[in-house]
């Protein structure tokens, strides 16, 4: 039932839906109505506290070395995070003010995750300055005046601080005050024609509507609060996330609209006539996107948006997923070509949103993907000593340098975008990429409906959590992705259930050895998770995968070639030169804005690249090492590669980059073993190649074999 502040909403939700054609939206708006479920929907899996999962490993290396990079020295030089408004400075790179939001989203999972006492401190002071400067009427953030108030930004500080709050409980009554305060300012503002949501005349915020497009960002924050700490607020913060979603739909930004097979591009090609605004069309956009009808369907109940939820997952995925992992858009969808681009931030949101989006749905190939995207495009992204970061990533990528005649190619990219630098375009990456890893282990563990644990993200790590009144310790030990066997190490004060999810592409031949000492072939559910029980006290278990490489093939006769969740690409010897750092507008920045550290790698391929391969022939190569090398993403550190057959072929060039692949290639020369290594590890590479059919090659014929 409504209280009084409801009535007033529910008179404001009808009016304007009364201003809008109804016809374009045949769902009765939830806000619309009265609420008939005061329960959110929950999880089929639980995020567990952050914190309690801790990485081991080659990933515990990995995170330390981004908290030694740039995510961990950002609040110490870089002037769209040290000089920030949100910090009293002045330096923004746009009117969104969300670069410091960015950064403090990412950085608390980060600190926590790796319990950094030097990041800990960072975001403390983060925290101390935003909380101690919320204004009177509980606006978060520097902006005084209605018309430069906007809602976007904020959407990240309210999942910094719900993450903060979860991991520091002294800290958790002065987070959840502060954000009831400025949930009770937001609710006014949307009740006054959704103002700081929708631009109105004489705003100087958000021109371009990212805000109304992601609308929902505010919902998971809002919804912990409201399960956690709703303060007798609860109506107020339900309406509230009614009215993001209203304005979003008054705008033009509902993506239940865009999620419909025939609606949603199968190909976007210039002069982009389309019936449906550009924000849809955004790489990023649609990688948060894919939250969008879920985050309704917790308020909703509506079974058709859990649904949708998973066509938007299998629409994005059938026309516009990389090979990598994943989405194709630079910035802007268009097709699968490999020359086009991937922006970092891309598979940065990808990552957190097939995480959340898979507890709720428990499909096993969503877990895949999200593996996928963690092992192969965000490294691959990422310069191996995490100071340097590409903006654009691309499948087919010999160099990484300036290129000469990139308009035609890209969209909304300039001709740096492929270096490896602090800023090679918009800074947007540079402070957003410290979520990818970070929230990638806080979701590795989750909880199960039967009050046990799973580990889902296979990557090394533990987790130290209470099951009710069960302590319980599960540690990792496993070379995962680049090895196939784990080795569980359990503490519990009583019995209770563990499970370890078996990715789809393992074989039904992989095997697990229980508690007791027995093995057996795998026998998992339908949602992919292997079964144990375990008793309390000392135990421990193991999983054995078995896979072959796989070939996936893409249209024109080209393929890709993997072996277990990693993509390999052509290994590239290359010249690397660096430089001092350019801003994202070419200009040269000051050395106040950079470090000894902060370098632009200019990368020259000195191999032949330009080759079609036959993947009838392919041999997996494994070196014995005790231990992974340490930057684990660097050419050729890890211990497993691939020998392919493979020819050399003409392969024009478009845009100082190499065109889409030849649909007739011819073979040049004799057919030879090629060296394939980890996409990641590769930081130029081609990936995605013609196939002819050759004659057999012996594939240990090469010189340089580990």
């Amino acid at each position: 039932m409504f209280t009084s502040i409801g009535m007033k909403r529910a008179l404001v939700a009808v009016l304007a839906l009364l201003s809008t054609d109804a016809t374009a939206h045949p769902q009765l708006r939830q806000s619309a109505k009265t609420r008939d479920v005061d329960d959110l929907v929950q999880p089929v899996y639980q995020a567990l506290p952050l914190g309690s999962i801790k990485p081991q490993g080659w990933f515990k290396d990995q995170l330390e070395a981004s908290a030694s990079g740039l995510a961990g020295n950002l609040f110490n030089f870089y002037r769209f995070v040290k000089d920030s408004k949100w910090l009293g400075g002045n330096s923004e790179y746009s009117d969104l003010h969300e670069s410091a939001p960015y950064w403090f989203n990412g950085l608390v999972p980060l600190a926590f995750g790796l319990d950094d006492w030097r990041l800990k401190h960072q975001v403390k002071s983060f925290l101390d300055y935003i909380l101690n400067h919320q204004q009177e009427d509980g606006w978060l953030g520097p902006e005084t005046t209605p018309h430069t108030r906007g809602l976007w930004g904020r959407c990240y500080i309210m999942l910094g601080l719900m993450q903060y709050a979860q991991a520091d409980p002294s800290e958790t009554d002065r987070i959840v005050d502060a954000m009831h305060n400025y949930v009770e300012l937001v609710h006014s503002m949307l009740q006054d024609n959704f103002t700081g949501l929708i631009p109105q005349k004489g705003d100087v915020f958000d021109g371009s509507g990212w805000g109304p497009a992601r609308a929902h960002e505010m919902h998971i924050p809002l919804q912990w609060l409201y399960e956690t700490y709703p303060k007798d607020n609860s109506d107020l913060i339900w309406e509230t996330m009614d009215l993001m979603i209203e304005g979003s739909t008054i705008f033009g930004t509902d993506w239940r609209d865009f999620f419909v097979e025939g609606t949603f591009p199968e190909i976007v090609y210039a002069p982009r006539n389309q019936t449906y605004s550009w924000l849809f069309t955004h790489g990023v956009n649609l990688a948060e996107a894919i939250r969008y009808p879920l985050a309704i369907y917790r308020t909703s109940h509506d079974e058709a948006l859990k649904v949708q939820t998973r066509k938007a997952v299998d629409l994005v995925a059938k026309y516009h997923k990389s090979l990598a992992g994943t989405i194709i858009g630079d910035e802007l969808i268009t097709d699968n070509n490999p020359s086009k681009g991937a922006e970092l931030c891309t598979s940065s949101e990808l990552m957190f949103s097939l995480a959340w989006v898979y507890q709720y749905l428990a499909d096993n190939d969503i877990a895949d993907w999200a593996e996928l995207t963690a092992f192969n495009a965000f490294p691959g992204q990422i310069w191996s000593d995490w100071w340097s970061h590409q903006y654009v990533q691309q499948e087919n990528q010999p160099w990484s340098r300036n290129l000469t005649e990139h308009p035609q190619m890209w969209v909304n990219v300039g001709s740096y975008g492929n270096v490896f630098g602090l800023e090679p375009d918009y800074p947007c990456c540079t402070v957003n990429h410290p979520q990818g890893y970070s929230k990638f282990l806080a979701n590795s563990f989750v909880g199960t409906e039967d009050g046990g644990i799973a580990h889902v993200f296979l990557s090394p790590g533990s987790v130290t959590t209470t099951l009710d009144d069960n302590e319980v310790t599960i540690s990792v030990d496993t070379k995962y992705p680049f090895a196939m066997d784990l080795t569980y190490s359990i503490l519990a004060d009583d019995d209770f259930t563990f499970y370890v999810r078996i990715p789809n592409w393992a074989d039904p031949s992989s095997t697990v050895t229980g508690p007791s000492g027995d093995s057996t072939k795998i026998s998992p559910t339908n949602g992919g998770l292997q079964r144990f029980d375990i008793p309390k006290g000392e135990s421990s278990i193991s999983v054995n995968l078995q896979t072959q490489p796989r070939v996936v093939e893409r249209a024109n006769n080209t393929a890709a070639v993997y072996y277990g969740p990693l993509l390999y690409s052509l290994a590239l010897e290359f010249n690397e030169t660096t430089r001092e750092p350019v801003a994202y507008n070419m200009s040269f920045l000051e050395p106040s804005s950079t470090t000894p550290q902060t370098r632009d790698h200019i990368v020259e391929t000195t191999d032949l690249w330009n080759i079609a391969i036959d993947p009838s022939q392919i041999k997996v190569v494994a070196s014995d090492a005790a231990k992974l090398a340490n930057p684990v993403w660097a050419l050729g550190a890890p211990p497993v590669e691939l020998r392919v057959a493979a020819t050399e072929i003409d392969w024009p060039i478009a845009w100082d980059t190499p065109a889409d692949p030849p649909l007739n290639p011819q073979a040049k020369g004799k057919p030879f073993s090629a060296r394939f290594v980890p996409f990641a590890s590769a930081k130029v590479h081609m990936a995605h190649l013609p196939m002819l059919k050759l004659k057999i090659v012996d594939l240990d014929e090469r010189d340089g074999l580990p």
